[in-house]
């Protein structure tokens, strides 16, 4: 069977939820947000830029945010965000991967994010290396359900699709 000049596709997701704390900043894809609390954890918490990291380590399969910038390393206390996403972006390129795109969902009651989606698609998209049409980051609320609902924290979900060339002879 001849081998195929197509790149490989893979796609992977990725899933993060902190809780809100009165003592952080809100910190979504870099961008800071005004808010009266911010998400608890040990970086700066970014659900979004983790979610995104999850779903390219995913789509690569090696491994994930944790087993890569594990919370027991504290130069990783209240580290950017966006510094890990620089990260996978080096360790995709290492592997041979190519980031097609990034599409992503932040899930919170308030506050509205919206108005700062644009600066977060700039903001991850440089991180990664990839034009910002490439970057995709949509909000939505919980519809007053679970502790999303009640105000309590947000999550985030991503997808992302990556190529590697094909192996030649």
């Amino acid at each position: 069977m001849a081998k195929s000049a197509i790149p490989l596709g893979r796609t992977g997701i990725g899933y993060d939820v902190h809780q809100f704390s009165p003592t952080r900043k809100l910190i979504l894809g870099g961008v800071r947000v005004p808010s009266k609390a911010g998400l608890l954890g040990h970086s700066d918490a970014d659900v979004l830029s983790h979610a995104i990291c999850d779903a390219l380590l995913g789509a690569a399969a090696l491994g994930d945010i944790g087993t890569h910038f594990p919370d027991t390393e504290k130069k990783y206390k209240n580290r950017s965000s966006l510094l890990l996403l620089q990260s996978v972006r080096m360790l995709l390129r290492k592997a041979g991967y190519t980031i097609v795109n990034v599409d992503s969902m932040l899930i919170l009651q308030a506050p509205k994010v919206s108005p700062f989606v644009p600066a977060m698609r700039r903001k991850i998209a440089s991180a990664l290396g990839i034009h910002t049409s490439q970057v995709s980051v949509k909000a939505t609320t919980n519809e007053f359900i679970g502790f999303i609902g009640r105000g309590e924290g947000c999550a985030a979900l991503a997808t992302a699709v990556i190529i590697q060339p094909p192996k030649r002879k």
